[in-house]
Parts: structure tokens; C-alpha cells; sequence
């Protein structure tokens, strides 16, 4: 059985403030959203009708860029701070932001925008905040929490389950629980990601949920579609997304800058909805599939375990998309272990196809092997 205190949040999301940047600056400094092409993808759907279930700290459900866009949740934790705490929610209300923030101020100008904005998040608590006191004692989260919380976003609604989180520590195995709720979600047609970690500075060990079966598992890349230092190289990684200097909002109001493989998990938590929103009855594998097919700036050889098989495209999945028939598809355990290529040189990191189209339209935007930093606006996380 995992220890409690374990499983983390996702994303050493590195709590950077955003130079005290106006609401009205935040957009420009979203670089991840042109990234991804999500203006191509927004002809066709802004993800309404979706709902993207959060497993993390808690989300804000009264931040100006998430109102009305957050469904009520469920607590499975049952101890920690609590609204108005500073250690609450702010991982959770920093990976809805990247989900489905909507913007706020007149014509939703300001503030952060989400990939799917017109999407709901469900809110689903399994995890604590670094600097909760509950932590200081050892208990990161309640035993059982994520397998249980899994099951529960899938019984209420769910269309895609995010986990920007994970256990990568040296300890860290397979928990049976939580690959039968894996198993279980993605049975009842619910879409499953998660971060790849952020051990890929510290011996890129074996992340979960990441690793499980039919489980989508994002790497996360800067600005130049290289693989991010931190980012995990296992072979799991599914595709890449945006990890590093990523806007996020958070509960005190303010704005920052974050990375971690947590906040690109979040990204193809987005694209997902934009896909299932456009071609609601393809099954989880079908949708896996496309965005590995779809996936733009491909490694060497089509994958590696950087990168995955590239970044994430939503608008080519669409497109795509439209080509297939609904299947009764269903994942299967691996019948033998797959090492995949091992870590590749960082001269294998190849610069994005899109940067160049990307320079011209922005201005200067886990599993995770940390827990997530939280000291004031200089912190990590």
C-alpha cells in the first residue's frame, strides 16, 4: 500500500509572479494556447457540453476566470485547509485555469484563458497543498483517495479525468485499486490523463497514475518544442504539451508563471474536451489514438520517450476525428513490459514546427518529483 503523503501535486508548478502583470497582459503571455492551435480548434467547438473532472487540491469555484464554470465537487479527503486557508486550492484553481478558464472583465478580456473555456470542471479533492499543516504530519492525502475519486468522476458526470499529480518516488509501484479505477473510468467511456512526472533531473523514475494502462501521459515542452529538463523520459509519454511558463490563476487573485509537466497535463486535459466535444461517441482509445496519429513535430522515428509522439494538436484531432466510426474499444494490459528507447540526448530535442508562426502571434505563458513549492510569489511549484 502507497504511504500517505506520497502522491503529489503534479507539476513542481513553480510559482513565479507574473511581474505583477495586469489581467489585460495575461493573454499575451499565453504562448501554450497558440501553441496548440486552439484557434483553429475553437472554429469548431469551445468544448461546451463537456465536463472535466479536476483530481488535485480543490478549485476556486469563485475566481473571476472559472464562475460558472465549476461544477460541485467532492471532498475525499476530509482534512486540510479549507476556504480563505492561503494552502488551499491553489494547484487545483491554477490546472482548471488551463482547463477552462473563461476570463473575465467586459467581453472576457482579461484574465486567463483556458484550451476548453466553454467546458465545466468537476472538482474532485484527493490530494493537499505542500504548505497545509495536515502535510507537516505525513498526510498528503488520505489512503485510497485517488482510486476512490477516480470511480466517483466517473459515476457524476465526467467526460474527461484529469491528474496532474502522481508517486514517483523511489518507492512508487502500482496500486491495484487504482488501475482497476483507471480501468473502470475509461469502461464507462471517460477519457483518463495524467503528468508524466518531473523526475527527469532526478533519475526519471517511474511515475503513477501516469503508467497505467490506457492512461494518456503528457510530457511537457517549452516554448521551442524541446522536451522540458524536468520532464520524465519513460516509455508511457503519450504526447507533450506545454510546461514551462505557463500563466495560472490563482485564489489570492494575483497571476503567476508555472511549469511542471502538471500544467501540461492540463493542456491535453483541454484539447480532450475540445476532441470529445466535436465527436462525443469515439471511445478513450479512439481519442488516445487520434492524438498520437494527429500529434505535430514528431521525435526521430515517430516517438520517443521525451516527447511522446509530439505535440498535442487538438484541431487536427478534430479534423481527423470526423473520419472514424465509434468502436467498442478496450484497453488491454501489456503482455510484455516496454522499456521503449530510454532517455534520448538532449540533441534529439528537435525545435517545434510551430515556433516560427508562434514568435509571430504572442508576446514574450505529475505527476510531479516535488511537492508543490508554496513560498510566497517567488516560490516553485
Amino acid at each position: 500500500m502507497r504511504r500517505a503523503g506520497a502522491l503529489l501535486a503534479a507539476g513542481a508548478l513553480a510559482l513565479l509572479p507574473a511581474a505583477t502583470a495586469r489581467a489585460d497582459e495575461i493573454r499575451t503571455q499565453q504562448w501554450g494556447l497558440a501553441a496548440l492551435h486552439t484557434a483553429e480548434a475553437w472554429q469548431t467547438t469551445r468544448g461546451a457540453g463537456m465536463t472535466v473532472a479536476v483530481l488535485d487540491t480543490g478549485v476556486d469555484d469563485q475566481h473571476p476566470d472559472l464562475a460558472e464554470n465549476v461544477l460541485p465537487g467532492k471532498d475525499m479527503i476530509g482534512f486540510g485547509a479549507g476556504r480563505g486557508d492561503r494552502p488551499w486550492a491553489r494547484h487545483g484553481t491554477a490546472m482548471a485555469g488551463i482547463i477552462a478558464g473563461h476570463g473575465h472583465g467586459t467581453g472576457n478580456d482579461d484574465g486567463v484563458l483556458g484550451v476548453a473555456p466553454e467546458a465545466k470542471v468537476l472538482p474532485v479533492r484527493v490530494i493537499l497543498e505542500s504548505s497545509d499543516k495536515a502535510r507537516k504530519q505525513a498526510r498528503a492525502t488520505r489512503a485510497g483517495a485517488l482510486a476512490e475519486g477516480i470511480r466517483w468522476a466517473a459515476d457524476n458526470g465526467a467526460d474527461v479525468i484529469n491528474m496532474s499529480l502522481g508517486d514517483d518516488s523511489e518507492s512508487a509501484h502500482a496500486e491495484p485499486s487504482e488501475d482497476a479505477a483507471v480501468r473502470y473510468a475509461l469502461k464507462k467511456g471517460v477519457v483518463v490523463v495524467a503528468s508524466a512526472g518531473n523526475g527527469g533531473e532526478k533519475g526519471d523514475h517511474i511515475s503513477y497514475p501516469a503508467a497505467y494502462p490506457g492512461v494518456i501521459a503528457v510530457a511537457a515542452v517549452d516554448e521551442y518544442g524541446s522536451r522540458a529538463p524536468f520532464s520524465t523520459r519513460r516509455w508511457y509519454a503519450t504526447v507533450s504539451a506545454p510546461g514551462k511558463r505557463i500563466m495560472i490563476p490563482d485564489p489570492d487573485g494575483e497571476y503567476y508563471r508555472g511549469w511542471g509537466t502538471s500544467a501540461a497535463s492540463a493542456f491535453v486535459s483541454g484539447a480532450v474536451a475540445l476532441v470529445r466535444a466535436a465527436h462525443p461517441n469515439l471511445e478513450p482509445a479512439q481519442i488516445k489514438q487520434l492524438l498520437e496519429d494527429t500529434a505535430r513535430d514528431a521525435p526521430e522515428g515517430g516517438r520517443d520517450d521525451s516527447r511522446g509522439y509530439g505535440m498535442v494538436d487538438p484541431a487536427a484531432a478534430i479534423k481527423e476525428g470526423g473520419k472514424l466510426k465509434p468502436e467498442q474499444l478496450r484497453p488491454a494490459g501489456y503482455e510484455d513490459k516496454y522499456f521503449g528507447s530510454g532517455p534520448d540526448a538532449e540533441s534529439d530535442d528537435s525545435t517545434a514546427a510551430w515556433i516560427g508562426p508562434l514568435a509571430g502571434s504572442i508576446g514574450a505563458v505529475c505527476l510531479v518529483a516535488a511537492v508543490v513549492l508554496w513560498r510566497g510569489r517567488r516560490d516553485s511549484y
